[in-house]
């Protein structure tokens, strides 16, 4: 893979991030984000921990989904405070994926300042993500395709990030909004998955405090290099943009549903059959380039 790194500030105007970022569907990180909110010291672990003690969390790990299960089906359930115990005190890749603040920890919308960025955020789905020290989320683009920016607290973690001009190289699944889940983006294997050696994207390196810019439709990979949690806020679905609008409604409503009917039906044999596709589809654009 051809990564490089992310454009990085400590600082921005509105008008510049709308000008050169936003509107140029541009990611950027900037440095020390949340660190200017005058309660960023409850954005950690021990205030969740005592907040949110005794709630019931739907954990997810690094095994690949079941063929016979939806694929947003958990491991386990565990309490939210002995699950924080256990990844601040010891390896693992258990993750809470969509931890809906608004429903489960209200409190903690009153600790932060919406960024002034120029974007139009929907309040009611602003969202947690929480991983051990060996917690990562398989290679994937957000399926209600908007923008979003994603604000990372506790330990460092690691992000790459494609544009879906990459989906070829990257090994997309068709009807699927990740690639095929036996690659490992760490240590990519160029003999099983040659076309990989031609994405191009970003690799990002994320600290307590920090803001990510993430455009819509862009492929990103996590990892948690040590225990930590991050929160997304996402744009505002809006006619306006009407093009969003018709990405959003085709990945949600009618891929999305088409693949689950065919997993339910098919299941491993579904799984398979398009993964099999993807390889085509990448080894076909893999030859193109050879010859050019």
């Amino acid at each position: 893979m051809k990564l490089q790194a992310v454009e990085s500030v400590s600082q921005i105007t509105k008008e510049d991030f709308y000008k050169n970022y936003y509107k140029k569907q541009k990611p950027i990180l900037i440095k020390g984000f949340a660190k200017q909110w005058a309660d960023f010291d409850q954005w950690n672990f021990d205030y969740i921990k005592q907040k949110a003690k005794g709630q019931t969390v739907p954990i997810y790990n690094n095994k690949p989904a079941d063929a016979t299960k939806s694929s947003d089906t958990p491991a386990l359930y565990m309490k939210m405070d002995e699950y924080i115990e256990e990844i601040q005190n010891q390896p693992s890749d258990k993750r809470i994926f969509f931890y809906m603040i608004k429903d489960r920890l209200p409190e903690l919308l009153v600790n932060f300042i919406y960024p002034d960025l120029g974007m139009k955020f929907f309040k009611q789905i602003h969202t947690l993500f929480f991983g051990g020290s060996d917690a990562r989320v398989l290679m994937h683009f957000d399926v209600d395709m908007s923008d979003f920016i994603h604000i990372h607290f506790e330990g460092k973690k690691r992000i790459l990030l494609f544009d879906q001009e990459q989906s070829a190289s990257l090994y997309r699944v068709p009807l699927s909004v990740h690639t095929i889940e036996t690659i490992d983006y760490e240590n990519p294997d160029y003999e099983k998955y040659p076309a990989l050696k031609n994405a191009e994207g970003f690799e990002i390196f994320m600290e307590h405090g920090d803001l990510l810019y993430i455009p819509k439709g862009w492929w990103h990979f996590n990892r948690y290099l040590e225990p930590g949690f991050s929160m997304s806020m996402r744009e505002m679905p809006s006619l306006l943009r009407f093009s969003n609008f018709v990405d959003m409604f085709y990945h949600v409503f009618i891929m999305r549903y088409t693949d689950k009917i065919c997993r339910k039906i098919g299941k491993e044999k579904w799984i398979s059959y398009k993964e099999e596709w993807a390889r085509r589809n990448s080894e076909k654009v893999l030859k193109n380039l050879i010859k050019k």
